[in-house]
């Protein structure tokens, strides 16, 4: 039997379908593998639902949450930590997302992540390289789902440039084909606007090239299938291929599944979407044949959540680059980062090496003077800012959130983070966070910390060795300071020497 330990789960809920994959590590000979045990898909057409103000409707929303309660049952066992759930294209423009999400996450039993489409296209090329053999040559992957398209050149296991277009087999089909009517007029209308979306990446994708095209989730697989199965190609999917089926529509008028070997029912509606997207990419990206990667969303973020428990996060990657970027003085973000760990464990004794608000402070003093690249002038505003809005690898919308929020609270008043800190917890990082900037003001190595903290309750206690308080004047009155600041939200904190 195997263990829940050995086990992985990720959720995926796109806009046309919903999946769950459940994956066992297995480590040999220091290679980490992941072999899926158990799948869930479910169509929900949840781009469908959208109406022209991008608000989800309710008939929507009731499949999706239907869907998402037999998905939380069968993740009933399922650690918090070995579950994660992400959301796509129709989840980051429906207006009414905020208010549906507490809705679906109550009905799965386990958060959700909206993540944004630059970092939906890199889990996608991290599933599939994961299923493909090494190569030195760089691949091109496109992913046509629902909503968004993603396209990605990589070489191995690393993403090389990244992107994701706001066009999808439901979204077009439903544009360009309403009630599934199909004409030679409508076909050139899609396959035209999806070039003008696909114009913008030619000129550096082509610069930067690839030797091999793969096409990933249920449309290519789906067109694939139709044109093998159907005698429109020998293999692959290939431009005279997907000409061919085609020309076939637009002679039919529609999709007639019975006459498309290969095809699956809940596909023949979103097909003609689809196919016009794909015939447009092969057009504007002179691509001749493309294969299907197994891999997708699923199993790049299963390959990301081992990848996190065998401590090699891309998220310590990306605060690597950032730092580089932004011209961040690592030294004293060493400082910062080695003393604000230390007050934080002499809080939380016993904490697992894992806990998530600890690596947050620890990307949060990497990364909190990011903002001086712009002006040393309200620097932690313009760090806040930059965090919230970046594209970030490895890191979700709340992953950034939470670091923004550490990095604003930094320094200044502390009223500004009041109605975006979560719990006491956070409150307790953040102190732990102000008082080793405070400390490392001078810019020097912190030989030891003069000062310990205890929190109970709302009350705050920093004892400090009062001949070292005499030594340093400046730090001695912003402790000072802090007791006002920390009243004002309603702790007490009190400055005793020792």
């Amino acid at each position: 039997m195997i263990g829940m330990e050995h086990l992985l789960a990720a959720v995926d809920l796109g806009s046309n379908s919903f999946r769950l994959s459940i994956g066992r590590i297995h480590d040999e000979n220091g290679i980490r593998q992941i072999y899926q045990i158990d799948r869930l898909k479910e169509t929900v057409r949840l781009a469908a639902g959208l109406d022209n103000q991008k608000i989800l409707s309710e008939d929507a929303i009731d499949r999706a949450v239907d869907v998402l309660e037999r998905f939380g049952e069968r993740l009933r066992h399922f650690h918090p930590s070995r579950v994660r759930a992400v959301a796509t294209n129709t989840f980051r423009v429906a207006r009414n997302a905020p208010e549906f999400l507490p809705r679906a996450e109550a009905a799965l039993g386990f958060p959700i992540e909206v993540i944004a489409g630059r970092e939906e296209a890199r889990l996608i090329y991290a599933g599939v390289s994961h299923t493909l053999p090494t190569s030195d040559n760089k691949r091109i992957v496109i992913d046509i789902g629902g909503g968004s398209t993603e396209v990605i050149i990589g070489k191995n296991d690393e993403a090389l440039m990244m992107s994701s277009l706001y066009m999808g087999c439901v979204s077009y089909s439903r544009r360009f084909f309403p009630g599934g009517m199909i004409d030679g007029h409508t076909m050139k209308n899609a396959e035209m606007a999806a070039q003008r979306e696909i114009e913008v990446l030619t000129k550096p994708y082509k610069h930067l090239g690839w030797k091999e095209a793969y096409g990933s989730s249920g449309t290519a697989k789906a067109l694939l299938a139709i044109l093998t199965e159907g005698g429109f190609s020998k293999e692959g999917i290939t431009r005279d291929g997907l000409q061919k089926l085609k020309s076939k529509l637009i002679r039919d008028n529609r999709v007639i599944a019975a006459e498309l070997p290969g095809i699956k029912r809940e596909r023949a509606d979103v097909l003609p979407g689809g196919l016009a997207i794909m015939s447009a990419f092969f057009d504007e990206m002179g691509i001749d044949i493309m294969r299907t990667g197994e891999g997708a969303l699923r199993l790049g973020v299963l390959v990301d959540m081992a990848g996190r428990e065998q401590s090699h996060d891309r998220r310590d990657e990306t605060v690597k680059t950032f730092m580089k970027r932004y011209h961040v003085d690592s030294r004293q973000a060493s400082r910062v980062r080695r003393t604000a760990l230390s007050l934080y464990d002499s809080l939380f004794p016993g904490l697992p090496p894992n806990d998530e608000l600890r690596h947050a402070i620890d990307w949060a003093a990497a990364l909190h003077e990011v903002g001086m690249s712009i002006s040393q002038n309200g620097y932690h505003k313009h760090s806040a800012y930059i965090l919230s809005n970046a594209d970030m690898p490895g890191f979700s919308k709340p992953d950034q959130t939470t670091l923004a929020m550490l990095v604003l609270a930094h320094t200044g008043k502390l009223g500004k983070v009041e109605d975006l800190v979560k719990s006491r917890q956070q409150w307790m990082a953040i102190l732990a966070l102000r008082l080793a900037v405070l400390l490392c003001r001078r810019r020097e190595e912190v030989e030891r910390l003069a000062l310990s903290v205890s929190v109970k309750g709302s009350s705050i206690v920093t004892r400090v060795e009062k001949a070292w308080l005499q030594e340093h004047p400046l730090t001695d009155y912003s402790l000072h300071n802090e007791e006002d600041e920390w009243q004002r939200v309603d702790f007490q904190f009190e400055l005793v020497p020792v």
